[in-house]
């Protein structure tokens, strides 16, 4: 049985500005009802693959497909209205003097008791089928944004490509407008490319999450896989704060003062970064400067002084000043919790929650 053909395909997808690269070699794939996020940093490339990919800016070089049909490269250059790709972009971009129902028929073609009946069928879908007379500036701008996606949504596009879309709307709004129209999208079979510099939004929407750093894709991966196994040591940090301790490799090990960490394939001499974040270090509650032996999961305890603590709402940070090298470590903790600068406790560090890389 053949796998079937993604709906949306970049191979190799670069664009040079003034002789350099800010997008190189991008190649992704999607399938339909697939949402992909392109995630890095302001920058890096991800509006310009978007661009390239609804036509509205020319690649140097590289292809797009759409459901296994060459749209751009080779000599190939379809125009954005014939790509079948629609946009929605953060300003939500109605037109001002047409109704909610022209905004959304906007572009549809054919009979107007077609067309019309698909858009009261979207907007039904998106709960606002009561403002089918109304104006734009009578709307909420959480009602504005989903007749947005409904007319990107109503010439039925086999791709979505959707610019920071939410990044508009206040914390109250977003969750649950993003969410309703990933569903729809889903519900219409749509391949979704989602550009977004917030982490926590690609974990929370992504099926598939592709992170992007000076124009280029550095890893592809479930939300999942890119967050446990990152390929660098930028990769830690781009997703949550991390503590770093330096060490050099003997014999497949790294010695520290947490205990000794694998690092497996990495000849001896290289000196290493080892990458944990917060949440993988343990504050030994029953330990005085004695108490258990070092395990295999958590190594030996190392003594630290508070510094500074902060209650964050759902957990707090404590910050230790290390008797090695001067060193700040952070420790996140379920809850409230405020020890006073000047305490001595001691910390653990989960091994298998650790990353080691190349310095």
């Amino acid at each position: 049985m053949h796998p079937p053909v993604p709906r949306l395909e970049t191979r190799n997808l670069t664009r040079r500005f003034d002789g350099r690269d800010v997008v190189s070699d991008v190649s992704l794939s999607i399938r339909p009802g697939q949402v992909t996020c392109l995630l890095g940093p302001s920058g890096c490339g991800k509006s310009t693959t978007l661009r390239m990919i609804a036509g509205i800016e020319r690649q140097d070089s590289g292809e797009i497909i759409v459901d296994g049909g060459l749209i751009a490269g080779g000599g190939v250059m379809l125009p954005p209205e014939r790509r079948g790709i629609g946009l929605m972009f953060q300003d939500f971009a109605l037109f001002p003097h047409l109704s909610v129902l022209d905004n959304v028929a906007f572009g549809l073609q054919g009979p107007k008791p077609q067309w019309r009946a698909r858009v009261s069928e979207l907007l039904d879908k998106v709960d606002l089928l009561r403002f089918i007379d109304a104006f734009p500036h009578q709307l909420s701008g959480g009602e504005q944004q989903r007749v947005a996606l409904a007319r990107a949504l109503a010439p039925r596009p086999r791709v979505m490509l959707m610019d920071e879309p939410f990044s508009g709307l206040d914390n109250r709004l977003r969750d649950g407008i993003r969410d309703e129209t990933l569903d729809l999208l889903k519900a219409e079979e749509t391949a979704v490319l989602l550009v977004t510099h917030e982490p926590e939004e690609a974990m929370r929407m992504a099926d598939e999450i592709a992170l992007m750093r000076d124009g280029r894709i550095v890893q592809v991966g479930a939300p999942y896989n890119v967050y446990t196994r990152p390929v660098d040591r930028a990769a830690v940090s781009f997703f949550s704060d991390t503590n770093l301790l330096k060490a050099q490799v003997r014999g497949a090990l790294a010695q520290t003062p947490f205990g000794q960490f694998l690092a497996p394939g990495i000849p001896d001499g290289t000196d290493v970064d080892i990458v944990f974040r917060p949440q993988h270090v343990r504050i030994d509650f029953d330990r005085d400067g004695r108490g258990p032996l070092p395990t295999p999961t958590e190594g030996v305890a190392a003594r630290g002084v508070v510094h500074r603590s902060r209650f964050l709402g759902h957990e707090s940070l404590v910050e230790f000043r290390m008797d090695f090298g001067d060193e700040i470590i952070k420790v996140t903790v379920p809850n409230v919790f405020l020890p006073k600068p000047g305490k001595v406790m001691w910390l653990t560090v989960r091994r298998d929650r650790c990353f080691v890389f190349p310095a």
